[in-house]
This record gives C-alpha cells, structure tokens and sequence, in this order.
C-alpha cells in the first residue's frame, strides 16, 4: 500500500477544511500548529520533514485539542526539546499518552506500523520504552471502548475508508463528514 503525502494532505484538507478553517500542511524540521492569522485565514496543522507518520501525529494533536487551545500557536502548550531528565521525561510521557494512542489507532487504520515517540534520545532519563508502549495501547483501547473524539473518530473513519476499503477521496471524505455531523454515539 502506498501512503503519499498528496493522499493524507487532500484527505484532511477535505475533512476538515471547510468545517473547521483547518488544513494539514507539510514543513520542515520542526512541527507547529498555527492559528489562522493575518498570514493565513486557515488554521495549520503543519507537520515535519514531509513524513507521513509526523502527519498522523500532529493530526493526533489536533483532535484533542479543544477550541480554545485551537486559536494559540502549538496549541499554548510547552515543548522540551530533546535532553529532559527524569521528571521532565515523566512529564512529557504523561501528556503524549493519549495522543499517541489516536496515532497508533489512525496508523491501524492506514494499514502502517505504529511505534511510540518517547523523543528523548539525548537525555539523562532511562526510558522503558516497553512500559510507554502498554500505556498507549491501553489508552488507545480505552478510546475504542469509551469513543473517540469527534474529529478524532471522523478522521479514522476516513483514513479506514480510503486505506482499508479503498474507497476513492472524495467518497472517503463523505464518509468522514458524516460522522462530524452525526450526533456523539454513546460508548
């Protein structure tokens, strides 16, 4: 299965657009979600080095994020690059569980491989990678039991119908609109 950047970019754009002022956007070295501004009238959820994987990612972010963090740039949260110590490391951990979870759930959904992101390469902090893992899987199984947020699960819905059922774009899109207006399904 081909995973392009075109497909992945014309599925979100598609989905979310025109109902949420969003597009998906390839970037450079570093990832960053911006508001619309004076520079642009879309919200842009801008991923890095044209990877597909980084894609799914910040889409995870964005799902999550609710409609006040939407108008700040990264959503007003804090970054610690690369180097963070135990606590930091803890810390970091404890806010990427559960877009991490949507991450592996969208990667299933797309048929591609998913692997956690402990992103600390450099650092003091021992990682149990394995122990990060589980608690993913968990949160990610706790989403299928209790239900996705409603970004969140249109997006998969799309990327299934496009990837697992080939179903072309356009009718993946339809697809996942649907569900943005459908009323919240109870878990």
């Amino acid at each position: 299965m081909t995973h392009r950047l075109e497909d992945i970019i014309a599925l979100f754009d598609g989905l979310f657009q025109e109902t949420y002022r969003t597009r998906l956007v390839r970037g450079g070295d570093d990832p960053l979600y911006l508001p619309a501004d004076a520079d642009s009238p879309w919200h842009r959820v801008i991923f890095a080095r044209g990877f597909f994987t980084s894609a799914l990612h910040e889409i995870s972010h964005w799902c999550i994020a609710g409609a006040k963090r939407r108008q700040l740039e990264d959503y007003g949260y804090w970054y610690l690059p690369d180097g963070r110590d135990v606590a930091q490391q803890r810390d970091f951990e404890a806010v990427e569980v559960a877009p991490q979870a949507l991450e592996l759930l969208f990667s299933r959904a797309c048929g591609l491989r998913f692997h956690v992101s402990v992103d600390n390469l450099d650092g003091d902090a021992v990682v149990d990678r394995e122990a990060f893992h589980a608690r993913v899987e968990a949160r990610a199984r706790r989403y299928e039991r209790e239900g996705l947020p409603s970004r969140a699960d249109a997006w998969r819905r799309t990327l299934a119908a496009f990837y697992d059922q080939g179903l072309p774009l356009c009718e993946a899109v339809a697809s996942g609109r649907a569900r943005l207006a459908a009323p919240p399904q109870p878990a």
